[in-house]
């Protein structure tokens, strides 16, 4: 278990901040592919991978790639691989499949196919074929097929590593923890800099980085599917776990230590967002106001090279509310509009980065962007911008109305 070929796939866009941070992780070369990044590690690998990685949907160990061209060679590959020295015939077990220009017609017959495989293979070693649960089964077995060649994997994480645990009152069109991390990894923040998300939902960007800022595991406070598997050893794993429990910084922040701050025009939403950071953690770290992004002021100087990080609502994901929302459409040409101006007029000095499927958005809000990342947000191709913000200065008799920490 020191020789294993890894594949770690991610959201499209993620690709490259996700090698460096699993080179991070691990000290090893990597290589960064199309949707995800691969790995020769060891089992130690595997469980700091699933424990540690912030951007990795699942962590997976490839046990067969080689050529095909009918479901007699897919069931031959996975006839050859030894899956009892991963699990037994009494766990559970699904198929999951994907393709990409395969020649085979029905991908549900393929499946069906590697699933006989496995059962047979464990007939013909132990007499009992393990059971198939297409809902919570014990082990996934991922089969990728292109033009002329299969791949099988074993996910070693279970549940995907978006679902860190802590997330459980949540609204409509949630983004996902891996890719709010993926946003602050491209963005380049650091705790030392304040942060601040004007539509924060149930918290994810805010909860996610304060738990960067004070060394929590993302995967600390949930289970993994390779606690289950035959080479799981529980005398070796519960180090590793401590030690990432022990590295955690706790205790109550100060109040001028505290630098995360979110926002948003939904108070139901806001207390969704405090309950959240209760359970991860990191209530003590944040700052969690109501408020309408095109009023609110800026909840700190600019001393310190703050950020604003947004994933507003657009037509694909939810309705705008607020102040250019009051008609409840799916245009929201005008908040964005009104939300350059706001800027413009009370956030100068601040640094901005939008999460939007818009490629016209820096035109339409009359800024200029310095930066822009393509992500996917699920099914949606989106641009990451940065907007470096230089607003009009407020004139002398206006600066009472608008001082950093004033009533909002």
């Amino acid at each position: 278990m020191n020789h294993l070929q890894l594949f770690l796939p991610c959201a499209a866009g993620v690709e490259e901040l996700l090698g460096h941070e699993v080179h991070g992780i691990t000290k090893q070369p990597v290589s960064v592919l199309r949707g995800g990044v691969m790995m020769e590690g060891s089992w130690r690998d595997v469980m700091q991978l699933n424990l540690w990685s912030r951007l990795a949907v699942r962590v997976m160990v490839q046990l067969q790639h080689r050529p095909y061209r009918n479901e007699k060679d897919l069931y031959d590959a996975a006839s050859d691989v030894a899956w009892e020295l991963w699990f037994t015939n009494k766990n559970t077990f699904k198929i999951d499949i994907t393709s990409q220009h395969s020649p085979l017609k029905s991908l549900n017959f393929a499946a069906l196919t590697i699933k006989d495989a496995i059962a047979d293979r464990f007939r013909h070693k132990s007499g009992a074929r393990p059971d198939v649960d297409t809902h919570w089964p014990h082990v996934h077995v991922h089969a990728h097929l292109n033009t002329d060649s299969v791949t099988l994997y074993i996910d070693t994480s279970g549940e995907p590593l978006f679902k860190r645990g802590w997330r459980q009152d949540k609204g409509d069109a949630p983004l996902k923890e891996t890719l709010a991390a993926a946003m602050l990894a491209a963005s380049g923040w650091s705790p030392e800099q304040p942060l601040y998300d004007p539509c924060c939902g149930s918290g994810t960007i805010a909860v996610e980085a304060a738990q960067m800022a004070l060394n929590i595991a993302p995967g600390l406070q949930r289970p993994f599917a390779f606690e289950r598997y035959l080479p799981f050893q529980k005398h070796v794993w519960e180090p590793i776990h401590q030690q990432a429990a022990e590295a955690a910084v706790t205790g109550p922040a100060n109040a001028q230590e505290i630098t995360i701050f979110g926002s948003d025009v939904a108070h139901r939403m806001v207390d969704f967002a405090q309950r959240n950071a209760e359970r991860a953690g990191v209530a003590h770290a944040l700052q969690l106001r109501g408020g309408d992004a095109l009023q609110r002021m800026p909840p700190c100087s600019t001393e310190h090279k703050p950020v604003m990080m947004i994933n507003p609502p657009y037509g694909e994901r939810i309705e705008v509310r607020g102040v250019a929302g009051t008609q409840q459409t799916a245009d929201t040409e005008d908040f964005f509009v009104q939300l350059a101006t706001h800027w413009k007029s009370h956030f100068d000095g601040w640094t901005a980065w939008i999460l939007a499927p818009d490629m016209k958005l820096p035109g339409r809000m009359r800024l200029k962007e310095s930066r822009r990342v393509p992500m996917w947000n699920g099914p949606i191709e989106c641009r990451l911008f940065k907007f470096d913000i230089q607003g009009r200065r407020v004139q002398p008799a206006d600066k009472a109305a608008v001082q950093p920490g004033a009533a909002q």
